[in-house]
């Protein structure tokens, strides 16, 4: 049995099953595309995700803002915070003191206990026995002249060679520390000397055209 076909044959309608058939293929030709696109993007987020160095798997690359803040935050974090720096304390005001009075109280010293010659004499060749007994004089009138002209109070009380605390806010113009000093107070020592204050003053009046420069006069006997 022969069957002849003729390949020219070109069907000129188009029935069902045509149809059917044309529709099968138009359907499976959108699916391959698609399997085509979802194959071509997972190549490309694999290859952007692998090291073209080493082959092995790399985390995406954050933005530069982000990279810049860490680098910042890092550096920061390896210097060392430098130590706050405390304020100086503000410099006391000086104020100048008139020698008027120092040169009266060394002319009240010189006329009642010899004080300038005393101090000014070369005692290196008198005896101990000499030297007490100018001592003496010069003693005798310096207490005469604090005692006329000045009054004097103790700043502590407590008898000398005593154990003492001082607690916190004590006057360190009063109190004068000295040996191992460490830590806060309150601070426990031994009273080594009590200290003085004036508590009045009572200096002579000087006349205005009087020279306190000149602390003892030169004296001629005629």
């Amino acid at each position: 049995m022969v069957f002849d076909f003729d390949l020219t044959y070109f069907p000129t309608t188009i029935d069902m099953l045509h149809g059917g058939l044309a529709a099968v293929a138009i359907v499976e030709l959108f699916l391959l595309v698609f399997l085509l696109t979802v194959v071509v993007i997972g190549l490309v987020r694999k290859s952007t995700a692998v090291s073209p160095r080493t082959g092995k798997g790399v985390e995406p690359e954050a933005p530069k803002a982000v990279k810049r803040a860490a680098t910042i935050s890092e550096r920061q974090a390896a210097v060392k915070p430098r130590p706050e720096k405390k304020p100086a304390p503000a410099p006391g005001i000086m104020k100048e003191s008139s020698p008027d009075a120092a040169l009266q109280l060394l002319g009240l010293m010189q006329q009642e206990a010899r004080f300038i010659d005393f101090i000014e004499e070369n005692i290196a060749g008198y005896s101990d026995t000499d030297i007490g007994a100018a001592a003496r004089i010069v003693h005798e009138g310096c207490h005469k002249v604090l005692s006329a002209h000045f009054e004097l109070e103790p700043i502590r009380t407590e008898p000398e060679n005593k154990r003492i605390t001082l607690q916190a806010g004590f006057d360190p113009s009063a109190v004068r520390l000295t040996g191992n000093i460490v830590g806060k107070p309150p601070f426990a020592g031994t009273l080594v000397h009590r200290g003085w204050r004036v508590t009045n003053v009572k200096l002579p009046k000087i006349a205005e055209n009087h020279d306190v420069n000149i602390i003892a006069p030169a004296e001629v006997e005629l």
